[in-house]
């Protein structure tokens, strides 16, 4: 080796340290912030590089594959370790980087977990118990008395059992709400209460946005301003805010998008009046790890150590052999390891927060982009997942044993701000075997289920012809089920029995248990999904409309010519006006689904739709059949004089039945499934 060699090598030697120091994560083979890809924080020191090399497989992966422009995470340790990792575009068109320290996302739904928080230090102060009747505290409008004796409290809205119907049909905005609006909004759009407090969980905003609104009411200061002194300030988190973006958000807050074609479409929507359920809600992925931080060490300046125990404790379970939630945390078991997490998702944003009190560990990501078929909500569960396989030395399947309730009684004992409302032991041994049954055995159980989550009053109750969960048994004893996972690719689910009527997922972790003539699912302890009789399948429905449609499409097409073929010909003047009725209506129900197909061509585009409100066809379609319908009722009449004056031959009299019971098949679905005004 010459003296040159030796010397070129102790200058790289020496380039080499200082650049392990300048950049830890470039000494763990991880490139620094190139465009496009990862920016880290503090790899080596919060999982030893582990954790690190792991996100920098999975996210950008997951970007590419899901057509998803950006993302940060933070996963931070009780003992005070931090990674962070920014990755991809905050925004597309000025090439913006993902920073996962400076970057604002809208934090959607994952800002309930302030709402619990403020809630449980006026607990905590004595202003607020959490088993009173939340009238007691609103002096501006009050609960309707639906269930005379069955007061909605404040546990109730905290754990989604308070039985208020789903009603999100344009409460979002594309602009911050005027101060004040919170009040006023609640009061102007209280949803029926469809089923009595505390019988089920059916993930709640409204719900949620009322007990934001009680924190206002007991302090007197509007929810994003307490919310500020209160929590964000003693946590450090100087890069969040509930109010309208300002100087802590300016320049830095992402653009969420969407996929169009071959390009992204920047999204708006993400404000509104329910500040409490996240509508507005800006953060950072750096800040986001303060909250979990101070969560897992027993609350840190925020809450005391019995009300953060019982935030993170089952409060009520839809089937008590399943996981439950707490305080609008979610319990979820994996690999025998309790999690609790929270899902947040708004146009364009999309994230979750998940603590792992076992390992000592929280785990936040968030997306700014819906992803293909709105796949960036399934991406931030399958990181946490990752991450808890990772931390557990697991692959993420099964084993023989089953391991998804492995210790679900909870650990809490609900003192202080929450008493022990456990709903239930797990009765199922976290040991027990897989076993099988006969196909008679599990045949009660087919069927179609629909979530408890549809609106009955608005015309987002039309998902349901096409979302329901569909049960049938299989020869070996076990269940197949379609329009159970939460992951868009895949369609049907496989089941094997572990208990009497509880199912274990082949080649999966999630679980089902049916009790009463309803289904349950471990993975979402907010919903349960109740059975419908024969003449409510979706599938009889969806035959019945294609039928129905077809009859009225060939008429729409077919009585212009019979009219122009039996021109000048001799029938009764009331016939003539029948036939005219029937190809108004046929006309009107064409218009009204051309314009369906159009609202619903794109799913991402659609749920900004929903929740902004703000497309003339959310108007125009249930107008339309609705004017269909009252043609279809002027064709009943027809038909019942046609027979009875003798219009027409006998086929022709036959025909027009046909036509005025297709009309009335396809308005009274338009009718049933929230079509019509």
């Amino acid at each position: 080796m010459t003296s040159r060699e030796r010397f070129l090598i102790l200058v790289a030697a020496a380039l080499t340290a200082v650049l392990c120091v300048v950049n830890p994560a470039a000494a763990d083979g991880h490139p620094a912030a190139a465009p496009g890809g990862a920016q880290s924080s503090g790899a080596r020191a919060a999982s030893g590089g582990s954790l690190g090399a792991l996100l920098d497989e999975l996210v950008p992966k997951q970007l590419a594959d899901r057509r998803i422009p950006g993302a940060s995470v933070v996963v931070v340790r009780r003992d005070g370790s931090t990674l962070t990792k920014g990755y991809g575009l905050a925004d597309v068109e000025r090439k913006v980087r993902s920073d996962p320290r400076r970057t604002g996302y809208f934090m959607a739904s994952d800002a309930k977990l302030f709402t619990a928080v403020a809630v449980l230090q006026q607990v905590e102060k004595g202003k607020l118990d959490l088993d009173t009747d939340v009238n007691r505290y609103l002096r501006t409008f009050k609960v309707k008395d639906t269930y005379p004796g069955k007061p909605v409290t404040l546990r109730h809205l905290l754990t989604h059992t308070a039985g208020f119907d789903t009603s999100i049909l344009g409460r979002g905005g594309t602009a911050p709400e005027p101060a004040g609006a919170l009040g006023a909004s609640l009061a102007e759009h209280q949803p029926k209460r469809v089923r009595p407090p505390g019988e089920v969980a059916s993930y709640d905003n409204y719900g949620v946005a009322l007990a934001g609104y009680v924190v206002e009411q007991v302090t007197g200061t509007p929810f994003a301003a307490y919310v500020d002194r209160a929590v964000l300030k003693p946590l450090g988190m100087t890069r969040t805010t509930f109010a309208r973006p300002d100087a802590r958000t300016a320049g830095t807050l992402a653009l969420g998008y969407r996929p169009d074609g071959g390009t992204q479409r920047a999204e708006d929507g993400q404000y509104g009046a329910w500040t409490p359920t996240g509508a507005g809600a800006v953060t950072t992925a750096a800040d986001m790890g303060r909250l979990m931080r101070a969560l897992l060490d027993d609350g840190g300046p925020v809450l005391t150590r019995a009300s953060t125990k019982a935030m993170l404790h089952r409060q009520f379970a839809n089937d008590t052999r399943l996981p439950g939630i707490g305080y609008l945390m979610e319990e979820r078991v994996r690999d025998g390891r309790r999690m609790w997490v929270k899902d947040g998702d708004l146009p364009g944003f999309h994230g979750n927060l998940a603590l792992l009190p076992q390992s000592g560990v929280g785990v936040y990501v968030v997306y700014n982009g819906d992803g293909v078929d709105g796949s960036a909500s399934y991406a931030a569960q399958e990181l946490v997942n990752r991450v808890a396989d990772r931390l557990s030395g697991a692959t993420g399947g099964t084993s023989g044993t089953d391991r998804t309730t492995a210790d679900q009684t909870g650990t809490g004992t609900g003192t202080g701000t929450g008493t022990d409302r456990d709903n239930g032991r797990g009765t199922a041994s976290g040991t027990a075997r897989l076993t099988t049954g006969d196909k008679a055995a599990v045949s009660p159980y087919a069927g179609f289920y629909r979530t408890t989550r549809t609106s009955s009053s608005d015309l987002t109750r039309v998902a349901a012809l096409t979302t329901a969960v569909h049960v049938t048994a299989d020869g070996g004893g076990g269940l197949t089920t379609t329009g159970l996972a939460r992951d868009p690719r895949v369609g049907e689910q496989h089941w094997t029995p572990v208990a009497a009527g509880v199912f274990q997922e082949r080649g999966g972790q999630d679980r089902i248990a049916f009790r009463d003539g309803r289904l349950a699912l471990a993975s979402d302890p907010t919903q349960v999904f109740d059975k419908l009789a024969w003449y409510q399948s979706p599938a009889l429905h969806q035959q019945a409309l294609a039928a129905g449609l077809g009859v009225l499409a060939a008429a729409l097409l077919l009585l212009p010519l019979v009219a122009f073929l039996r021109r000048g010909k001799d029938k009764p003047a009331g016939g003539r006006i029948a036939w005219a009725l029937a190809w108004t209506a046929g006309a009107l129900l064409a218009a009204a689904t051309v314009c369906f197909l159009r609202l619903t061509g794109d799913g991402n585009a659609l749920n900004r739709t929903v929740l902004v409100g703000d497309s003339p066809l959310l108007t125009l379609i249930p107008q339309l059949v609705a004017a269909a319908g009252a043609v279809t009722a002027l064709l009943l009449v027809c038909t019942v004089v046609a027979w009875k004056r003798g219009w027409w031959p006998v086929a022709g009299r036959v025909t027009y039945t046909c036509h005025t019971l297709a009309a009335a098949v396809v308005v009274g679905l338009g009718a049933a499934y929230g079509l019509m005004p």
